[in-house]
């Protein structure tokens, strides 16, 4: 009994195979049922794929905008340091000396003006 059902099982798998060579599996009623499935199935598959394209796009987009933010944050520093040493009095008496500008350096620190309000009725 137990060759029978291993012969017949041989048979199963080679008819099965001539049939999917044969391309009379694809005719058969049972898998022209299943084409929508399937062809959800390629559809999702394609929509996968074209996914991981696009995030991966985006995600080497977004690694050059990183790239250039560090050079503008350092460009950034270096310019702000420059303004610094500019800033400072003495260097700026240096360049007025330097540009022979007719400005004198003020003796006295600058005064504040306070203005009072008038009440108004």
């Amino acid at each position: 009994m137990t060759e029978k059902k291993e012969k017949g099982k041989k048979r199963i798998s080679t008819a099965g195979l001539k049939s999917i060579l044969g391309g009379t599996v694809l005719a058969s009623e049972k898998v022209t049922k299943q084409l929508p499935f399937v062809a959800f199935i390629v559809l999702l598959g394609i929509i996968l794929i074209t996914n991981r394209y696009w995030t991966e796009k985006t995600i080497r987009k977004m690694e050059a905008v990183r790239d250039s933010l560090k050079e503008y944050k350092s460009e950034s520093v270096i310019h702000e340091t420059e303004l610094m040493y500019i800033n400072r009095p003495s260097e700026v008496t240096k360049r007025v000396i330097e540009r022979k500008i007719d400005l004198i350096e003020p003796v006295e620190p600058a005064k504040r003006i306070v203005v009072k309000k008038l009440e108004t009725k």
